[in-house]
């Protein structure tokens, strides 16, 4: 199989960039199922990328239906050591305007229905691991520099609240993130983190500003037609900052600072792992066997 370094996942706009060149398909089968889609391989200024539709092209799968799993154990057997995730989110402050970029560096969980799909470990292979700072403070910086670069609003930092959906907030709801100190809401990120920092994966988030949910008396209430006129304004911008990013990331002198991160945190000891389990871990847990 084709290995790639630096994985995207993303909507349509990401993968149809002007800048992609040699784009090829690969599908790809994982212990977890099928991912969302086929990975789309290219080039950025000659650096091959690896893009996954998060809701599969035509946006066929709810939040709650994402095959998280498959995502993320797909991107390790391709190799990647670097996922930025870009995604649409909702403002719950009124500094993070629509069409501004948010790179926040913590979740809070109100997923109700995802267990299943929020960690690799289980059927008798017990992990824990550290997740205080659950995204790269490493592609942080990068993502941060590639904005500025871009010339794009952007604030580093803040508090990403990851909800079940489909449906968006009731204001009550929205007004409780806020008397929270929540700064902004999406759907979809959090069991991608957790993924990610199981598999050794650096992980970090692209926001994008579409609305400011439904707590801003001044503004309409949240509407699909809404979220996509900002979402389509934010692409292009979007588009730009990952060829930037991507330079970045290639230029890195330093090592992904995760791997070898779950040597410690399996509380399994391997001669009692059960053989299938063990198998279907592999590429995340073979090293330490």
């Amino acid at each position: 199989m084709e290995k790639v370094n630096i994985g995207i996942i993303g909507g349509s706009g990401l993968y149809q960039m002007p800048e992609l060149e040699n784009v090829r398909e690969i599908d790809i089968d994982t212990p977890f199922g099928k991912p969302s889609d086929a990975f789309i391989i290219g080039e950025l200024d000659g650096i091959t990328v690896a893009f996954l539709p998060r809701h599969a092209r035509g946006h066929k799968f709810l939040p709650t239906e994402l095959p998280f799993r498959a995502n993320i154990y797909a991107m390790k057997l391709l190799g990647v050591e670097y996922i930025l995730s870009v995604s649409a989110v909702g403002s719950l402050q009124e500094q993070y305007a629509p069409t501004d970029m948010v790179i926040p560096d913590q979740f809070f969980d109100r997923t109700r229905a995802r267990v299943k799909e929020s960690t690799f470990f289980g059927e008798g292979i017990v992990a824990h691991m550290t997740f205080a700072h659950p995204v790269c403070s490493e592609l942080g910086d990068i993502l941060e520099a590639s904005c500025n670069s871009v010339g794009v609003k952007t604030h580093r930092g803040g508090t990403y609240v990851c909800m079940e959906g489909p449906a968006f907030s009731t204001k009550a709801e929205s007004n409780v993130y806020r008397g929270w100190d929540m700064d902004i809401i999406g759907m979809t990120n959090l069991q991608e983190a957790k993924l990610a920092r199981e598999a050794e994966i650096a992980y970090a988030t692209l926001a994008l500003v579409t609305d400011y949910d439904c707590w801003y008396e001044g503004h309409d209430d949240v509407t699909a037609d809404m979220v996509i006129e900002y979402l389509n304004k934010n692409v292009r911008n979007a588009q730009l900052i990952l060829k930037d990013a991507v330079n970045r990331v290639a230029a890195k002198t330093t090592p992904n600072q995760f791997a070898g991160s779950m040597k410690n945190a399996i509380f399994t000891a391997s001669a009692n792992w059960p053989a299938e389990t063990a198998k279907k871990l592999e590429a995340i847990i073979g090293k330490y066997a």
